[in-house]
């Protein structure tokens, strides 16, 4: 390698010099600098190389990226930046993602599964607390019914072996999971809240009644739950009639039997009805302590602003 043998006659001159002379700071500095030099001339960057290739593909679709660019220019609708800033961001974002993957398909270890996992309901909590950013402690109440409902339905794949336990199926099945659960609870509970402020008069006079908390706001529960996993059911109800889901398109563009992809599909959606119904469910229970008093009463700060 033309950087070792750089390194090793750096290291003699070095060494040499340093029989007649003292260090210096610059020698101190190479010295130190000599293992790294050696390992980057062991590398194999191949991997970059390939890498570079295949986003030329990628570059390219960024074409209708521009035309969606100067239509917001000719409608004059503000959107041009932001667009370009949200497609380079997602090519940084996938991209460092990509890398993240190989590195923990490679290890094929536990732990570095479940951190993964971990950082996506973190993520998630996160994002689903800023879409009802009015409820109190919103995002630990999601990210606790996203944890929640997604390692439930996660450990019933595993234990009925739907799934092994290895990162290639693991981490996408929660990244699919997690993402739809997102998207639920965050509606759940933003829906909830302003529907218990809409009909807070309601709600009190069934209070006064001496009706729990619960009861208080039956219909308003109901209401969150059915608006926010309607479009689950209702993606369940076409899925395949108007679209093709992105599991199933992805195996078939890989060469799977469109019937393999098919089965793939249905447990898909099977997990994804089940993660979303259990943490929206639990996201209404965790609300309530911020929603209501001790005392059974409606805690009115939390319903004073729009």
């Amino acid at each position: 390698m033309a950087s070792s043998s750089l390194s090793s006659s750096l290291f003699s001159s070095t060494t040499q010099n340093h029989t007649a002379l003292p260090l210096n700071a610059a020698d101190q500095v190479l010295l130190l600098l000599l293992p790294f030099f050696d390992a980057l001339g062991k590398m194999d960057f191949s991997w970059m190389v390939d890498f570079l290739k295949g986003m030329v593909k990628p570059l390219a679709a960024t074409v209708v990226v521009l035309l969606a660019v100067a239509l917001s220019h000719v409608q004059k609708l503000g959107l041009g930046g932001e667009m370009v800033y949200s497609i380079a961001r997602a090519f940084v974002q996938l991209s460092i993602i990509g890398f993240v993957l190989q590195f923990i398909f490679t290890r094929d270890n536990a732990i570095w599964i479940i951190l993964a996992y971990l950082f996506m309901v973190s993520v998630a909590g996160y994002t689903a607390g800023q879409r009802a950013k009015h409820v109190p402690r919103g995002k630990y109440v999601a990210g606790a019914s996203i944890l929640v409902g997604t390692s439930i339905t996660m450990f019933l794949l595993i234990v009925l072996n739907v799934f092994p336990f290895t990162p290639r199926y693991i981490i996408p099945v929660a990244g699919m999971m997690v993402g739809n659960a997102m998207t639920v609870t965050g509606v759940t509970m933003k829906r909830l809240r302003d529907d218990i402020r809409s009909q807070m008069n309601l709600v009190e006079t069934a209070l006064a009644l001496g009706a729990t908390p619960r009861q208080a706001t039956l219909q308003q529960v109901k209401r969150a739950l059915v608006i926010s996993l309607s479009p689950v059911l209702d993606n369940a109800k076409t899925v395949g009639l108007i679209s093709l889901p992105g599991a199933m398109t992805g195996l078939i563009m890989g060469g799977a039997s469109p019937l393999e992809a098919i089965q793939l599909q249905i447990v898909v959606m099977n997990f994804l009805i089940g993660a979303s119904t259990i943490s929206s469910i639990l996201s209404t229970y965790l609300c309530w302590p911020a929603f209501f008093t001790k005392a059974y009463q409606l805690e009115t700060k939390v319903f004073s602003t729009e």
